[in-house]
């Protein structure tokens, strides 16, 4: 097997991917909609793409390639208007969210795809259990060794991008007590967590031969990992964050990986070595579980902080970069929420203590998606 030709793409562009929830509007549980939500979504000239996931409560959306996290807000408000106006037409609701706060795995349906099929027939239970929510950010590398380098720098970055985006607090009706209880359904994949540092294509073409060889690979998509190369695309693919809860936000993590994407390219701040690796798993584990409020262990120096303070640092040392690209609104609504401590899972934990009900609290989340000035179904005719 083949990895392939690592493809041009222009350097620093973007791709969001947006994996959504749908729920009915009677209890706010899951429901198997994505087949009659994908026809109705034929009827719009959008751009990107609108593709099924693994279960029929689920659908995910994509961008065309963005030069700006700006662009990636145009594009994705107009996919999301268009999901609206279908839900609507279902009696449904389309919501963000890393996962749904009270579905049970077992009542889900496999949607009837053959990949997702032959993975039942390997994962098992996993499978269903994989009903969860990311968001995808791909960036435009100019090589396929600046691609690998691109990698390992932004994995010092990886428990940023989780605090940032975590929006899984509640797993089958209880408060896991993680702000991102998501990523602990990817860990169970055995091709999960991180790449292996290797930092020249060669090498990586000589790892990825050595995997076919075992049998255990096929293909790129059979790597879980937290970041990974995307040959076919000439990308680096952060697959960590949860769905945020307004496309904003999301737009928002898209202009911080561009910004971050930037500095590396231009100022090569550090090299990455394996040694950077001895605090990933502890960092990772540490965002997923206390959110903004998690320690952060810097792999550079061992200095340990407080990793909200240490992404207010990192959002000052890219603004530079993030202005060259048009992203100083989305470092700006990241920075302000940072130094509150407001992310989505607080948001969610928040409105449950005001509500006592989650499927009240998923209503409103479903609200909070369609954007400002949309919360009835009224006008939407």
């Amino acid at each position: 097997m083949n990895l392939g030709a690592f493809h041009d793409s222009e350097p620093l562009t973007l791709g969001v991917e947006l994996e959504l929830q749908l729920v009915n509007t009677h209890d706010y549980d899951l429901a198997p909609y994505a087949a009659d939500m994908l026809r109705l979504m034929e009827h719009h000239q959008l751009p990107g793409s609108v593709v099924p996931e693994m279960t029929s409560g689920m659908i995910e959306i994509s961008t065309d390639v963005c030069r700006s996290s700006a662009e990636v807000l145009s594009q994705l408000t107009q996919i999301r208007d268009a999901l609206v106006k279908s839900a609507d037409k279902l009696n449904i609701a389309v919501l963000g969210g890393g996962t749904h706060p009270f579905q049970q795995w077992h009542e889900r349906r496999i949607y009837d795809k053959p990949r997702f099929q032959e993975l039942t027939q390997l994962y098992g239970y996993l499978t269903k259990q994989f009903t969860i929510f990311g968001q995808h950010v791909h960036v435009g590398c100019p090589d396929a060794d600046a691609a690998l380098m691109m990698l390992h720098r932004l994995s010092r970055y990886i428990p940023h991008c989780i605090a940032l985006s975590a929006s899984s607090p509640f797993v089958q009706g209880h408060d896991t007590q993680f702000d991102s209880a998501r990523l602990n359904s990817v860990f169970a994949f055995p091709l999960s967590g991180r790449a292996p540092c290797v930092l020249t294509w060669a090498e990586f073409e000589a790892y990825f031969g050595k995997m076919t060889a075992t049998g255990v690979v096929r293909s790129m998509k059979d790597f879980y990992w937290d970041i990974r190369p995307k040959p076919e695309f000439g990308t680096v693919e952060i697959r960590v964050f949860d769905t945020p809860l307004t496309i904003e936000r999301a737009a928002a993590l898209a202009g911080f990986v561009q910004s971050l994407a930037a500095w590396f390219l231009a100022e090569q701040p550090f090299t990455p070595q394996e040694d950077d690796y001895l605090v990933y798993t502890y960092n990772r584990f540490q965002a997923c579980r206390f959110g903004l409020e998690a320690e952060y262990v810097d792999p550079g120096s061992g200095e340990h902080l407080p990793l909200r303070e240490h992404i207010l640092r990192t959002i000052d040392r890219i603004a530079p970069y993030g202005q060259a690209h048009g992203a100083t609104p989305a470092l700006q609504l990241l920075r302000s929420q940072s130094q509150t401590g407001q992310n989505d899972a607080r948001w969610l934990r928040e409105c449950m203590a005001r509500e006592e009900l989650l499927a009240e609290v998923t209503r409103q989340a479903g609200l909070r998606f369609r954007g400002a000035g949309s919360t009835s179904l009224a006008h939407h005719g």
